[in-house]
């Protein structure tokens, strides 16, 4: 099997895989999704901050002990203004809708008629983005930072530093949010989350 064939399918693999726990996980339910702009459910926060964490942690210990090469790794440059705004429309229509474009698929294919509207709009959106591409194109290249800048280059520090910081937020993120959910009786049920 030629190489692009064999990346192409561990992508679709990844992505049924990662749609099946996102599906268990309840995540594929708007109300569970939804609850997290409420503050009453953090458990999508936790999850993707924790991600982004051992993502994080794992790439500074491969490269500490010598399986990943420093330079290998390729940081495009960061469009700051361009993901602010386009981070403020993706958070208003996941507010509204309770979907992302990742778990409006999985509550497609799980039949929810919610995410195929959502789905709907999010085909349109695109379509219609891509046909006013040239009066925006200068939005989607604002605040460029430069090629290569990572956090701890933006902002002079040692990358352990910022770990360190990473981590305690994380800490801090579960303790708070546990608390929060606890005042609202806990985060929302995995399973009557998909059942709604």
């Amino acid at each position: 099997m030629p190489f692009n064939d064999i990346g192409l399918a561990s992508g679709l693999l990844c992505g049924f895989l990662f749609g099946y726990v996102l599906e268990n996980a309840g995540f594929g339910s708007p109300c569970k999704l939804t609850a997290q702009f409420r503050m009453s459910d953090w458990s999508v926060f936790k999850v993707m901050f924790t991600a982004i964490v051992v993502a994080a942690v794992g790439l500074f210990v491969l490269r500490s002990i010598g399986l990943v090469a420093p330079g290998s790794m390729y940081v495009p440059p960061a469009f700051l203004g361009a993901v602010a705004i386009g981070g403020a429309l993706i958070g208003a229509g996941f507010a509204v809708g309770g979907y992302c474009p990742g778990t409006s698929v999985v509550g497609l294919f799980s039949g929810r008629l919610d995410a195929l509207l959502f789905s709907i709009g999010l085909v349109g959106g695109t379509w219609l983005f891509a046909g006013s591409f040239d009066a925006v194109e200068k939005w989607t290249t604002a605040g460029e930072s430069t090629a290569g800048d990572t956090l701890p280059v933006a902002l002079g520090v040692p990358e352990w530093v910022i770990l360190v910081a990473m981590i305690a937020a994380a800490v801090m993120i579960f303790v708070i949010g546990g608390r929060i959910e606890r005042h609202f009786n806990g985060p929302l049920d995995a399973s009557a989350a998909m059942r709604d």
